[in-house]
């Protein structure tokens, strides 16, 4: 109910009213959709396309899985730096460690959209191969400043070239997959959030012992040793990232022609409308909804980066325990906050239910908050993060999904998928300033704002939810036939989501 209904002439709704149609039939009606549909009669059965959603999988998914986990390693790193004696040797004092996490998120928003436009014109194999090597070099050279003002430099410049990966990679899976298979592809990537997040943690643990090896601290080495490997990995992008469907080396020709089939069958998903015009981009900022996903956004990401930036700081303080022994305790809420995403955005994408699990799973970190907020024993303040990891990574994740499904013109999709990341990654600015040195152990106003931010987000999906929900209503009964009366069905398709 939380995914806004196509006009109901194309093969969903066809399938719906005759669950055990499992075979594609292409015929006339391939004439009304814009595209090439290939000879009259072709058929493809579900088999055929379960095969070759799993070799899109296999040449896709490892990929970006690798780009992501390396660019947010190198993101929040800086955390595992710190208990290495980052602070020391810079001299940062009062709040300096705070600003030099909060102002990588400065450049961050301010190329996010802008980026996400350009994704096509330079082709993503270029532009996402370029990108990774410019940050996987700022990324090491970090390793080797040696003043707070350098330090400044080198975060903002990481901003900058990280901020097209995500919303890029995001628009760059629509180009493959249908919005019933998005949400575990994005998925992948917050299980390499979390992968980054535990092997972070055990690089750390173990690069930590190079100290004093060169002359150089041992956050020094964390830094340098993590980033060098992003740099390799850009290269490798560039020879194996295909930029769309068409030029895809390992599809057949048979494959290409069925991917063009594929398109056409998801909601709206003509020629036309996976371009590029200026009007779906100025309709994303005319529409609520799309300022709605925004402010949730912000409201979620608020725990993304406190929790995935200062866990280290959080388990320190409320035990006795060595940085090691830290690291290694962030290792299992990572994990299972991994499994959580892809065991849930597995049933969301099956069931096509995007609203329900993330308030659910906002209410699992919700309730993690009040543990952490609570005077208890050390032990139960450690199950507060693994309840804060099980809702964490779904939450984030599973509205990120959602967004994009109900924007099927390109235009549209890439300008609002990049505006609600960008609003969602300001939080990234606020959150080192809740997490305050001052207010070790317990850390109450980092946790309570959390809480709270967390809970907006639920709130504002709880309304979409039942927005949409009664949007699709009237549309089941008609009352919205007036909008498209009198338009072809090439018309109907062209409208997108406004149908």
């Amino acid at each position: 109910a939380d995914i806004q209904k196509p006009s109901p002439n194309n093969y969903e709704t066809a399938t719906k009213k005759n669950p055990k149609m499992a075979t594609l039939q292409i015929g006339k009606s391939s004439q009304n959709s814009g595209t090439n549909m290939g000879p009259v009669g072709e058929s493809y059965d579900a088999e055929y396309e379960r095969e070759l959603v799993r070799k899109l999988d296999k040449h896709i998914v490892p990929m970006i899985m690798l780009l992501y986990l390396f660019s947010f390693l190198d993101r929040v790193n800086i955390g595992n730096a710190r208990l290495y004696g980052l602070e020391k040797e810079l001299g940062l004092v009062g709040n300096q460690f705070q600003v030099s996490v909060s102002i990588l998120f400065v450049t961050y928003l301010l190329f996010e959209i802008p980026s996400n436009l350009v994704l096509k014109k330079f082709t993503p194999r270029r532009y996402i191969a370029a990108i990774a090597v410019a940050w996987g070099l700022i990324a090491t050279l970090t390793g080797l400043v040696n003043s707070y003002r350098s330090l400044i430099a080198c975060r903002l410049l990481l901003g900058a070239v990280e901020a097209g990966l995500f919303p890029g990679l995001t628009v760059y899976l629509t180009f493959f997959y249908t919005r019933k298979e998005l949400a575990l592809r994005i998925g992948y990537l917050f299980v390499s959030a979390a992968l980054a997040g535990a092997c972070g943690g055990l690089l750390a643990y173990a690069i930590g012992f190079m100290e004093g090896i060169g002359g150089m601290k041992g956050w020094r080495w964390i830094l340098i040793i993590e980033g060098i490997p992003t740099v390799l990995l850009g290269l490798v992008t560039y020879w194996s990232l295909a930029d769309n469907p068409e030029t895809a080396s390992y599809l057949s020709e048979e494959e290409k022609r069925f991917m063009v089939i594929r398109r056409s069958r998801d909601a709206s998903q003509t020629a036309s409308a996976q371009e590029l015009h200026w009007r779906d981009v100025r309709s994303c900022f005319t529409d609520w909804k799309s300022w709605a996903f925004a402010s949730a956004q912000f409201g979620i990401d608020t725990m993304l980066y406190g929790f995935s930036t200062f866990l280290p700081t959080i388990i320190k303080a409320i035990g006795n325990w060595s940085n090691p022994q830290v690291q290694a305790l962030t290792i299992p809420c990572y994990s299972l906050g991994a499994i959580s995403y892809l065991i849930v955005a597995y049933i969301s994408d099956k069931q096509q239910r995007r609203a329900l699990y993330s308030l659910v799973f906002a209410g699992i970190s919700i309730i993690g908050y009040g543990i952490l907020l609570a005077p208890v024993p050390s032990g139960v303040h450690y199950f507060g993060c693994f309840m804060v990891a099980v809702g964490l990574y779904v939450s984030v994740g599973l509205p990120l999904a959602w967004l994009p499904n109900n924007c099927p013109r390109y235009g549209k999709r890439t300008a609002a998928s990049s505006f609600q990341l960008t609003v969602g990654n300001a939080s990234g600015i606020m959150v080192p300033f809740i997490y305050l040195s001052k207010d070790s152990p317990r850390y109450i106003t980092g946790h309570a704002v959390s809480l709270c931010m967390v809970a907006w987000a639920a709130l504002v999906w709880g309304f979409l939810w039942w927005w949409l929900s009664r949007a699709n209503a009237c549309r089941d009964r008609g009352e919205e036939d007036s909008k498209v009366s009198g338009m072809s069905e090439q018309e109907i398709l062209e409208l997108g989501d406004e149908s």
